[in-house]
């Protein structure tokens, strides 16, 4: 092991537990090139960077690629594996704002990633061992299962998501008690694919299923999934993270939170997200260790994320006008979301058909068919209503982030004449 991992964990100390075997390996590269180029910042004549500069000492870029960016040609320069120092201070600033409660809690600064995706597949190389269960809901994003199953070997756990239209945090605490001595769990709010946040009934339960887990001794990753968050629509919805609560909760809890621009701002193609760590009693100098351990995931597999990405984000977080235009995109979605509020309430009669659930927030919702399989409604609905939609443990998903307000209506008749037709089709062959 490199005397740089092996300080890491000396200074993690038994928090050095929560890590898979290619986590404790993991360190961030300070006295290589990385370190060496640090050392030579300041010098007159500096041959340690592996970038290209003009004569002038500006950086050597070519127009075409320059004249579509209007920015300083300096976001063509690497970003470094933690990230650009004034986004991770911007986007820190932001979670405080955000979460209210953080604010007297203690945190890592956020680590840059290739949005939230990478997240993820960080948080598998750190802190899955092929034995570990990663505890997730039954109703979870198919890309859980090729990130921690199929690219790291670890096993996916599923637990009830729903019980009488809440969240199911018994299901969740008997999965988490099952044998293992570390289990990973991933909470998504808002769920992708069923669009839930937990209520705040919802949180109380799951932070004390998670708090009377850890006490009996079993090490659990928290992996908050905010990928949506900040989308609810309804009151009486948990609005902060459930990493204010989990980031102090029990020494056996590590809480780890994934977001960033990509839903949030609606950017998704600009692919820039963060990773942050907190846990009960952890100093700054191990906060600072979880860091360089997730820079240096980052420096072994994408060196660093995009610094344009990054530039345009900090640019826009500085504009005055991003906080009022982020209102109004959050407005359109919400309104979609009142519309099919209305059109279930006014078509009582596609409970014959279909079946919504739970939701309240985010980006989509569920409907559960009735008598038919869901994927025969999806193939029927595109070969004869012309319309899309994605097939996932057996509900079918509805992006209504996608679809104009006017069209909703088509949507769900669409659903409902689908499962109508094949029902038909189904007595009809008896």
């Amino acid at each position: 092991m490199n005397s740089l991992a092996k300080q890491l964990n000396r200074t993690l100390g038994p928090a050095a537990e929560f890590l898979s075997a290619g986590g404790r390996r993991m360190y961030f590269p300070y006295g290589g090139i990385l370190g060496q180029g640090a050392e030579a910042k300041k010098c007159a004549i500096n041959a340690t960077i592996g970038m290209a500069f003009e004569e002038d000492g500006s950086p050597l870029v070519m127009d075409c690629f320059a004249k579509n960016i209007n920015l300083d040609r300096k976001v063509f320069l690497y970003a470094g594996s933690f990230g650009q120092p004034a986004l991770r201070e911007a986007w820190r600033e932001f979670m405080i704002r955000k979460n209210p409660s953080l604010a007297s809690k203690s945190f890592s600064n956020p680590v840059v990633t290739n949005a939230l995706t990478h997240g993820l597949r960080v948080c598998a190389e750190l802190f899955a061992d092929k034995a570990d269960k990663v505890v997730v809901p039954d109703l979870y994003w198919d890309n859980y299962a090729l990130i921690f199953e199929e690219a790291c070997g670890s096993k996916l756990e599923t637990f009830n998501t729903f019980k009488k239209g809440c969240f199911d945090a018994a299901s969740m605490k008997k999965a988490l008690l099952a044998p293992g001595d570390k289990k990973i769990l991933i909470l998504n709010f808002p769920n992708n694919p069923t669009g839930y946040t937990a209520t705040l009934e919802d949180a109380k339960k799951i932070v004390s299923a998670v708090k009377s887990v850890a006490a009996t001794g079993k090490k659990i990753v928290v992996v908050m999934d905010d990928a949506y968050f900040g989308l609810v629509y309804e009151k009486g919805i948990h609005e902060e993270s459930l990493f204010s609560e989990f980031s102090d909760l029990h020494q056996n809890v590590l809480a780890v939170k994934l977001d960033g621009t990509t839903k949030e701002d609606y950017v998704w193609g600009m692919r820039v997200g963060f990773i942050t760590f907190a846990g009960k009693g952890l100093s700054a100098e191990q906060l600072k260790a979880f860091e360089a351990k997730a820079a240096g995931n980052v420096r072994s597999s994408i060196s660093n994320a995009s610094s344009i990405g990054q530039a345009l984000a900090i640019a826009a977080f500085n504009d005055p006008k991003y906080i009022n235009q982020k209102r109004e995109k959050y407005a359109v979605l919400k309104n979609r979301y009142r519309v099919i509020r209305g059109i279930l309430k006014t078509h009582p009669e596609y409970a014959e058909t279909f079946e919504p659930m739970p939701f309240n927030s985010g980006y989509f919702m569920c409907v559960k068919p009735k008598g038919v399989e869901a994927e025969a409604v999806r193939k029927h609905l595109i070969e004869k209503y012309s319309t899309g939609t994605i097939v996932l443990s057996g509900l079918i998903r509805l992006a209504f982030s996608t679809i104009p307000a006017k069209q909703l209506p088509d949507v769900f008749a669409n659903v409902d004449a689908a499962v109508r037709d094949l029902k038909a089709a189904h007595t009809n062959k008896k």
